[in-house]
């Protein structure tokens, strides 16, 4: 298994609608394999494949309180959805940054598993909000798109003022390394 890196918002992959799957193979159970790994390394409740940069219609998540509630959804819809819930949603591609968001409370998802079997599972409370937060991903939607224009902007600046730091930083550090210390 492997750590994959997470695409940062304003990453304008993330922006990419993701393609279904139609080959499920040894590679497939790889790569879910590989994003278990990644969110619970980061750590998070949930990823999708488009922010790893691998434009697939596959997410994973975990709202267990011990890690061991794992669902693998690949190419999902959501074929039911009732009610109203306003919970508070954060992102592995907006770090440190959370707000409330409002979703359907309760979803019935039609998906298929790595080895290509048809499921169907009922979800709410934060099982719902995860696998609705997963599936924006696959159609290139963040969670930041339902915020107001003005938070939106703020935190595209803060994003990309923290992207460039980091860049600079990196340079910074590769320079000190070639340095001597004497």
């Amino acid at each position: 298994m492997a750590r994959l890196p997470i695409l940062e918002y304003p990453d304008p992959r993330l922006r990419i609608r993701a393609e279904p799957v139609t080959k499920f193979d040894s590679e497939l159970k790889t790569f879910v394999a590989d994003l278990f790994e990644t969110m619970y390394s980061a750590p998070g409740i949930g990823l999708a494949a488009t922010q790893v940069n691998v434009h697939k219609r596959i997410l994973v998540c975990d709202v267990g309180v011990d890690g061991k509630q794992p669902y693998c959804f690949i190419n999902p819809e959501i074929v039911h959805a009732e009610g109203q819930t306003n919970a508070e949603e954060g992102c592995l591609s907006v770090p440190e940054f959370y707000d409330f968001i409002d979703r359907a409370a309760l979803i019935r998802v039609r998906a298929f598993d790595p080895d290509g079997r048809e499921f169907e599972l009922t979800a709410e409370g934060m099982l719902a909000v995860c696998i609705q937060h997963e599936m924006d991903h696959l159609d290139g939607k963040l969670f930041v798109d339902y915020l107001s224009e003005l938070k939106r902007e703020r935190l595209k600046k803060k994003a990309v003022k923290k992207a460039k730091r980091a860049a600079t930083d990196s340079v910074d550090a590769r320079h000190a390394k070639s340095v001597p210390v004497i």
